[in-house]
């Protein structure tokens, strides 16, 4: 019998040498080299191909009348909407578990660098001031996390931060469920969702947000979730509190953060995602003190372990699909708008 027909320009296939590509028993697969990023795909065998394995599908996607699958390298999905696959019967699966552990980790450390006020002691090294302060010994400890969504980031970073005595609170649309048809790596996460000391919903939002002294942003940006949060949400948290957004920029209102930062209401913040790429250097985000800024590396195809986790989920779902059989990582058709 036939394998299904998988085109790809995922990393692991095309960084690898002609003939030596990983090996997936299930498909057929197909290997793109040296295409530009927005440039057309062959469409010779376009009405065999079944699936695709890539960040962003092909503008003549439409050529693809047997496409029933796409796999896609990253964990965010945003750069699909354009092709608005939920309307064409096309099933999507993403990455997702493949960033939990370093993203949970850059949000305990940036917790710790907010806390202690790490920014200020690196500038007062560099410019050889001694100033010993109460300001640089805060601990997270005892303080309460507030995670917005609880998929695979929000699980490692509540199994962290449970792990290092904080309270854990958390935002859902979902309540408390299990993650059985989500990927994620042994020993990780709350596959269960029995970590959090509170679950709330979403009409309990002003409660949720008033009890917080870190809110950690863990959720997709999508139609609904756009420009979510905004100043009558961040005025919620306490005065001092501190927002971490590892997610997406525009899930914050730009304006509304701005505000809170400038007046102080927000003790501080930690954003590796943004609103403009690279974010220009006369954006008045770069010049609040307590304001940590990375260039979106608290997840990327940089980190050491990307390639095999991602060859583990596309082997297992290529399987699944080969076999008829429902597959992991399954984005909603509606989020996808």
């Amino acid at each position: 019998m036939n394998k299904p027909v998988c085109l790809t320009t995922a990393l692991p296939f095309v960084e690898a040498a002609s003939g030596r590509e990983p090996l997936i028993e299930d498909l057929d697969m197909r290997v793109l080299r040296g295409l530009p990023a927005d440039a057309p795909w062959p469409e010779e065998d376009a009405g065999g191909v079944e699936a695709m394995f890539c960040t962003r599908p092909p503008p003549n996607l439409s050529a693809f009348k047997k496409l029933r699958w796409l796999q896609i390298e990253s964990a965010g999905f945003s750069q699909l909407f354009p092709h608005r696959l939920g309307e064409k019967g096309i099933v999507v699966t993403n990455a997702r578990g493949i960033f939990d552990c370093p993203i949970a980790e850059w949000n305990i450390a940036m917790m710790i660098n907010l806390v202690r006020d790490v920014r200020t002691l690196i500038r007062n090294q560099n410019t050889h001031v001694w100033e010993r302060s109460a300001q640089f010994t805060g601990e997270i400890r005892g303080r309460t996390v507030g995670i917005w969504g609880y998929g695979g980031i929000g699980r490692e970073t509540a199994r962290l931060a449970k792990a290092m005595g904080m309270r854990v609170h958390v935002l859902t649309r979902s309540g408390k469920k299990s993650r059985s048809d989500s990927t994620c790596i042994a020993g990780t996460g709350d596959l269960d969702g029995t970590l959090p000391n509170r679950y709330f919903e979403g009409r309990e939002t002003a409660e949720f947000l008033s009890g917080l002294d870190f809110l950690i942003l863990a959720l997709p940006l999508t139609a609904k979730t756009e420009s979510l949060i905004g100043e009558r949400e961040l005025r919620m948290l306490p005065r001092g509190a501190f927002v971490l957004n590892p997610a997406r920029g525009p899930l914050i209102q730009e304006a509304a953060l701005l505000a809170v930062l400038r007046d102080g209401h927000l003790g501080g913040a930690a954003l590796d995602t943004h609103y403009q790429y690279p974010l220009p250097a006369e954006h008045p985000l770069w010049s609040f003190p307590h304001v940590i800024l990375t260039p979106h590396i608290s997840g990327t195809a940089f980190s050491p372990h990307f390639r095999t986790s991602l060859l583990e989920i596309f082997r297992e779902n290529a399987r699944r699909f080969a076999a008829g059989h429902e597959l992991l990582n399954v984005i909603p058709p509606g989020d996808l708008q």
